[in-house]
């Protein structure tokens, strides 16, 4: 194991790292920028060193600073969190050249995965069902608005690299399809350090199906799936584990199959497979997040697994047989909400001071967060200033125990989504499990949600 690591991330991603090194008796440093210099989880850490300016192309995505930084430090890894650098291969392969062991997969994992669309063809080589798809779209405006209109509408434009829904734009009209490119590229840009886009057929309301793996470039066991069809703006907001209303045999057979391809690529880390669920076409694949995720939480919770310690330990050294293995069966259904510093009736950033924040606690809850009261929230990063767990014996104890806990969550200096949260945990449909990408949208329409408003 190593004696210190770096952590290149911020909020609740960096002090869940920062407790896990300490439980393995490795120190930690965190790199953070001049914006969240003094929130308490940098304290929390044994070294901080400050990157830069709040923006990240100033601070977390540049290069150079970060590498700066690293060799400053003397860490022996560098942990690039759950987004930000952690599926930049150029990067990867930097922190190889100094001799740093960058935790994640190997750079040539992260060329193939990193990039949506040779993950895409991978894979389909492999035997899993894909949905159609661009090449990288090059040339001029007038040759990718023709390479994508060959794929026929409605379709959606996606960045090549990154994730978390940032560049994600629906096209259902050919005229809207030139300022829906010049969106995505500007937005993955920013997001990812590169404005890489393809197209893909647009399956209209799906489910987003996916399956966490773990391997060590040889062998592979998969961790179930989760369910993370409740979004906002393609933005992931109620995740939950495992995935209700769809056939218990094709969910695992599908997961032994993605472990399996994933182990036969090499993939040597922590990792998710994702999917799409059609009533009518069935299960697709979508892409391959080489890093771990915000929803992580829900899988820990069912399976008893640490996530954050097997990275560490696959990164130092350890095969999958050195790792604790996974139950035969799920032990219970969690479910994750997003909390997120923006209001619920326009769902615009609510940046500004926290001065009561107190997340609640009780049986079968878990909340993840950076912030504490006194905070500030800037509005130079994503939004999201904690993840609600709930964990029950079954999914409708699950429910009961999440609703219970945000409105337990007191909250003050700041509007949050918690209003939108609670109501979709009640609505019908979701209740039933009758999830897809289209429910919170139509709650939205809903009248009685609209009533919450009028005053």
């Amino acid at each position: 194991m190593f004696s210190k690591v770096a952590i290149n991330n911020r909020g609740a991603v960096a002090q869940r790292l920062i407790r896990a090194l300490r439980s393995l008796g490795v120190k930690s440093v965190v790199f953070c920028s001049e914006a969240d210099q003094d929130l308490p989880y940098v304290r929390e850490a044994d070294e901080f060193l400050v990157l830069g300016a709040p923006p990240p192309l100033e601070s977390y995505l540049n290069h150079e600073r970060v590498l700066a930084a690293v060799k400053a430090s003397g860490a022996e890894a560098l942990h690039p969190g759950y987004g930000f650098l952690a599926e930049d291969a150029e990067f990867a392969y930097k922190l190889q050249e100094i001799g740093v062991v960058f935790i994640g997969p190997k750079p040539q994992a992260l060329t193939v995965f990193g990039d949506k669309v040779s993950s895409q063809k991978e894979m389909a080589k492999r035997g899993l069902p894909v949905n159609p798809a661009t090449d990288i779209l090059t040339g001029t405006l007038d040759e990718k608005l023709a390479a994508a209109q060959k794929l026929g509408f409605p379709l959606l434009v996606k960045p090549a690299g990154g994730g978390g829904g940032i560049g994600m734009i629906p096209v259902l009209e050919p005229e809207k399809l030139a300022a829906a490119l010049e969106t995505a590229a500007s937005q993955a840009k920013r997001g990812f350090g590169r404005d890489q886009l393809y197209a893909e057929r647009l399956v209209i309301n799906p489910r987003h199906v996916e399956f966490q793996i773990v391997a060590d470039g040889q062998k592979s066991f998969h961790l179930f799936e989760r369910d993370c069809s409740i979004q906002r703006r393609r933005q992931k907001i109620v995740e939950e584990a495992g995935a209700p209303n769809l056939e218990v045999s094709e969910l695992r057979n599908l997961a032994k199959l993605a472990a399996k391809v994933m182990a036969d690529m090499g993939y040597d880390h922590v990792g998710t497979v994702e999917t799409l669920y059609g009533a009518s076409s069935g299960f697709a694949f979508l892409e391959v997040n080489p890093r771990l995720q915000v929803e992580h939480a829900v899988t820990e919770e069912i399976t008893g697994y640490d996530l954050v310690i097997a990275q560490l330990k696959l990164a130092s050294g350890s095969k999958v047989t050195d790792l604790p293995q996974p139950p035969d069966e799920p032990l219970g259904h969690a479910i994750e909400a997003r909390v997120y510093a923006e209001d619920s009736q326009r769902f615009l950033p609510s940046p500004g001071l926290l001065k009561v924040f107190r997340p609640p606690s009780g049986a079968g809850i878990r909340v993840e967060t950076g912030f504490v009261e006194g905070a500030k929230v800037t509005p130079f990063y994503d939004p999201m200033v904690a993840q609600v767990i709930a964990k029950g014996q079954d999914r409708a104890e699950a429910i009961k125990r999440l609703s219970e806990a945000l409105s337990q969550f007191e909250i003050e200096g700041i509007k949050t989504n918690i209003t939108f949260l609670r109501a979709m945990l009640s609505y019908e449909p979701f209740v039933k499990g009758e999830v897809s990408t289209g429910l919170a949208e139509e709650l939205l329409k809903e009248p009685s949600y609209k009533a919450l408003w009028v005053k």
